[in-house]
């Protein structure tokens, strides 16, 4: 079991120390298989992604658009189950040294046993969770075993959250500060949310988290506008984008990814 907490802070400051933002890259589990979801998450950090998220695909999600939807649905249909996801947590970790959070929506974890969950992320060398539903006021009881096992909780603020809802949430977070460049769901867009500028001043004046942008980054150019003003720049949709337009050419798919990582990390170079 690693320290999450330590290794997700580890990444986000090397990041600040060569004076650019970290990206952060998404795939769910399970896509478009187990064994290639696997190689395509490891495909991001060789590209050039300092952490990684990996999905835990949900049939009745609140966040995510049709892209990852798309996604998540071809992974359930496989068969995909949990211990999959912690297996992939544990293989792209070891494989690549990268930080490895859990996004996921609470009803899994809830089902599965927040205790239970966190300490099987722990083993599996996990950094954390990103809990898009989970209210603050309802989440004591992971954070506590979220705590106990080193992992980080990543909460989600959006620009309608007011600044006392802003100290709350920040508050009870760990590891950094998910901010929603927009409303809406997920997916890529051709302009960032002008919003997002604005809600990371506002979340910096009450944490010391870092505050890392997502929803809508789907090239270099808007990775550098969000790697401006942000810590770290979340990119999703696009990646799982580059799989669904592969087919079922998985070599081309993961080159694909590799490619965008690429371009995207050097693009935040030149902000």
């Amino acid at each position: 079991m690693t320290d999450g907490i330590a290794s997700l802070a580890g990444a986000l400051a090397q990041a600040r120390a060569q004076d650019r933002a970290a990206l952060i890259g998404y795939l769910p589990a399970g896509f478009p298989d187990l064994e290639s979801g696997i190689d395509a998450i490891a495909a991001l950090v060789e590209g050039g992604c300092d952490i990684v998220e990996v999905g835990l695909p949900h049939s009745d999600p609140v966040l995510d658009g049709p892209v990852i939807q798309a996604a998540d649905d071809i992974a359930l249909r496989g068969g995909l189950r949990i211990v999959d996801v912690l297996r992939t947590v544990r293989e792209v970790r070891d494989r690549t040294g990268a930080p490895v959070l859990c996004m996921t929506y609470w009803n899994p974890v809830d089902r599965y046993g927040a205790e239970r969950f966190a300490a099987d992320l722990a083993a599996a060398g996990g950094a954390g969770c990103i809990l898009p539903d989970l209210p603050v006021e309802e989440s004591l009881a992971w954070r506590t075993a979220a705590k106990a096992h080193g992992l980080a909780t990543v909460f989600v603020v959006a620009p309608s959250s007011q600044n006392e809802r802003l100290a709350t949430i920040t508050a009870a977070g760990s590891g950094f500060v998910y901010a929603a460049s927009l409303m809406g769901v997920t997916g890529a867009r051709a302009k960032v949310g002008a919003q997002a500028a604005d809600l990371v001043r506002r979340a910096r004046l009450l944490t010391d988290l870092p505050v890392c942008v997502g929803l809508g980054v789907s090239d270099a150019e808007q990775a550098a506008e969000v790697a401006a003003f942000a810590d770290g720049v979340i990119v999703g949709s696009a990646f799982v984008q580059c799989l669904l337009d592969a087919g079922t050419d998985t070599a081309a798919g993961l080159k694909a990814l590799r490619e965008l990582a690429g371009e995207l990390a050097t693009g935040m170079r030149r902000r």
